[in-house]
Parts: C-alpha cells; structure tokens; sequence
C-alpha cells in the first residue's frame, strides 16, 4: 500500500530549524536528564545564531522572517529545565 507523506507545516519547520540553529552555535542547551532546552545567555552565540539567520535562511524564507523565527524561540526558551530541582 502506497502511502504518503503529510509535509508539517512550514512554521513549525521554521522553528524547528531556529531551535537547531541556536543549539548549532550553542545559545541553548538541552537539559542532559530531561531534554527540555535551556538558554545559556551567551550573547555571542546569540548574534552568531542571528548572523546564519540573516545570511544563511531556510530555501525559500526571506531572511526577515528566520530573524524572527530565531528571536521568537528564544523567547519561549527559560534558564532552567521545569523538571529540574
């Protein structure tokens, strides 16, 4: 049976590739025990992870739009993991 593949929707596909981006030059981390995403407060990374957005987006996002989608992650991401003591 031939069955095919549903494509996700491009912006949970755009935050995925922010989330892979701020982990790629480590302004997040991920918890080793529970695997939630924390934010190291690195401005350096920060602007390294803005600087790919900006100059290398996703085929087919406009470069103002990855900006975002980086900034709109860090947002949502706190300093400590919830399960976490």
């Amino acid at each position: 049976m031939l069955m095919t593949k549903q494509q996700r929707p491009t912006i949970l596909a755009l935050e995925g590739w922010a989330q892979s981006v701020l982990l790629e030059t480590g302004a997040i981390r991920e918890c080793v025990e529970h695997g939630w995403a924390q934010d190291r407060a690195d401005p350096h990374a920060r602007e390294r992870a803005f600087d790919i957005a900006r100059q290398d987006p996703p085929p087919g996002i406009p470069p103002q739009a990855a900006v975002a989608a980086v900034a709109t992650v860090l947002e949502g991401i706190g300093d400590t993991c919830p399960e976490c003591d």
